[in-house]
């Protein structure tokens, strides 16, 4: 288990990638933004982004409307 401070709370998780951390709190990942310590990642990276005690993650849903 890691601890990530999510969105400024903290929680554990089982995931080692950013992109298990997205399956695992069933988010719509093509409708997500993911902040990783800081720097916005492209979805292409988020299956090589490693996961560690302590990152910080920033999560934006994308929505339309006006």
């Amino acid at each position: 288990m890691k601890t990530l401070t999510i969105n400024g709370a903290e929680r554990c998780l089982r995931a080692i990638t950013v992109a298990r951390m997205v399956e695992e709190m069933e988010l719509p990942g093509p409708l997500v933004l993911v902040e990783h310590n800081g720097l916005a990642l492209r979805k292409s990276e988020w299956e090589i982004t490693s996961l560690c005690d302590g990152d910080r993650i920033e999560i934006l849903r994308i929505a339309a409307g006006g």
